[in-house]
This record gives C-alpha cells, structure tokens and sequence, in this order.
C-alpha cells in the first residue's frame, strides 16, 4: 500500500532521510520508530505528498506518486501538531475538513456522524474544540483523517499527552480501522504500544532504515538473552542465558537451600533493541 524507495531528503549539507527504502502492505499496521531527529516526521511529510524528495520515490497503492491529487485523496493524516480550529465545534471541524476533501454534503452529513461516534464524540459535537481534553482533541484529530474513508492512514505521535483512557480508545480505533483492511503507519516514541499494535515496526536513526521485522523478530535478532532475575531479602541477582530454565536448575543445584524462593523469566523488550540500535545518548 505503500512503497518507499531510495528516498532522500536534503536540507543543505544535512541529510534528513537517507536511503530509505520499505513497503507497507494492505491491512498492515506498521511501526516507525526513531529518537528525535531520526528522519520520521520528514519521512511521514514526503509519504503523504506535502515535502518533496530530493531523490528517490514513493508509491501509494500503486497508484503513484502522492504529489498527484488523486493518489493523494487516497490518504488520511493525522500530523503532530494538532490540525484543529479551537473556536469551531467538533461538528464544524469535520465539516470543514468534508469540504477540502471535496465530499457531496449528503455524503458529508453520514460520514461526520460515524467519525464522531468511531472516536466517541458525538456526544460533544456542538461543543467548541477550545473546551475538549487533550485526549479527546486528539481523537477529533483522528477523525479529520479517516472522514474521507482513506485506504491510507499515517499517524504521526498520535498519543502525545493524553490520559490512558483517551490512549487505549485510540488504540481501539486504530485496531478497527485495521479490521476494515485500513493500512495505518504509526510514528512514536512509547515501545509499548508498538509491541501493541503493530504488525512490523521499522527502527530508523539518521535517516537510516536500521532494522525492520516483527516485534518478535526484532527481539529475537537484536535484543539479547533472556534475563534470569532471582530475588533475596539482599536484592536481585540477574543472570543473562539463552536457557533459563536450564540455568534455573543449575543455580537450584549449586545453591540448594539457600536458592531463592523468588525468580523471574525478563524476556528482551523492543525497548532493548531500540537503545541497542540508536544508543543511549540523549537527544534533543
């Protein structure tokens, strides 16, 4: 669904994206992860036509390139900044966006009802933006994107600053929108909800594609062993094995009744393969 090939974008002597290659398939929630400055914003911005790359292409649905208007109608965005007008309803908001989009009012009419009741919001639909949470103009934010009934959905940090419950229903969304043979790519900083939602995840650093599998298969390359944990009224000892019921066994051996009564299988987390590929350094 989507395609991505050789891409570049250069501002000056700086690189944003740098190679980057990938494709997304039909019905794939797919995963863009990278510290700040990794190229994914830029990467988002050429994948949905508003930045043209300095070389390379990209693909929508085999249609072409996203700079034409007619692939582009096949995408829905959901950006970081917030795409909202605070002093207009939700309703008009969506009503609004309905015409940039070209939509019959007719056609209009049906598809602001179903977005606002997909992200749970109709029963604040005359409400000003100005008084929504955090969380819930997010999800007003989602629903500017799906109105038009995309086959395309990329979402840029889609879970900045809300509340758990605004977070899982955004989750709940974004899984049904997969059930209806949606294709979304998810951009964020929190691991746990790539080890969530998606189906492959990419990991990119300095416009660089460094990795890209499932979850699974990203932990099982890059994460490293299992950790054994066993706890004393000392503290914990944790010992890395790539058998750690057989090192459990060898430990109850040795130790006998002094072996811990307390341990703890700690599997390699997406948040291991992460750092290991990006390092630890901070970024601002």
């Amino acid at each position: 669904m989507l395609t991505l090939t050789h891409l570049v974008k250069q501002y000056g002597t700086n690189k944003a994206v740098d190679g980057l290659s990938l494709s997304v398939g039909k019905g794939e929630v797919f995963g863009l992860l990278g510290p700040n400055g990794a190229g994914k914003s830029t990467t988002v911005h050429m994948a949905v036509g508003i930045v043209e790359p300095t070389s390379g292409k990209v693909d929508v649905g085999g249609l072409g390139s996203p700079s034409q208007p007619a692939v582009r109608g096949r995408i829905g965005v959901a950006p970081q900044a917030l795409s909202l007008y605070e002093l207009l309803s939700g309703e008009e908001n969506l009503a609004f966006f309905a015409k940039l989009y070209g939509m019959p009012a007719a056609t209009a009419d049906a598809r602001i009802t179903w977005a606002l009741e997909f992200v749970g919001l109709a029963d604040r639909r005359k409400d000003r933006v100005e008084t929504y949470s955090g969380g819930m103009k997010r999800r007003l934010n989602l629903a500017a994107a799906i109105l038009h009934d995309p086959d395309l959905v990329l979402l840029d940090e889609p879970t900045v600053g809300v509340d758990p419950q605004s977070r899982n229903a955004i989750f709940d969304s974004l899984l049904a929108l997969r059930d209806k043979g949606k294709t979304i790519v998810y951009t964020t900083h929190y691991m746990e909800e790539a080890e969530r939602l998606c189906d492959r995840v990419a990991i990119v650093d300095h416009g660089k594609l460094l990795a890209l599998d499932t979850v699974r298969g990203l932990t099982q390359t890059h994460g490293g062993p299992p950790t054994l944990i066993l706890r004393t009224d000392a503290g914990e000892e944790r010992i890395e094995t790539r058998e750690p019921l057989a090192e459990l066994n060898r430990q109850a051996a040795a130790r006998g009744a002094a072996m811990p009564a307390e341990f703890e299988v700690a599997m390699p987390t997406l948040e291991q393969v992460f750092l290991h590929l990006t390092g630890r350094s901070l970024r601002d």
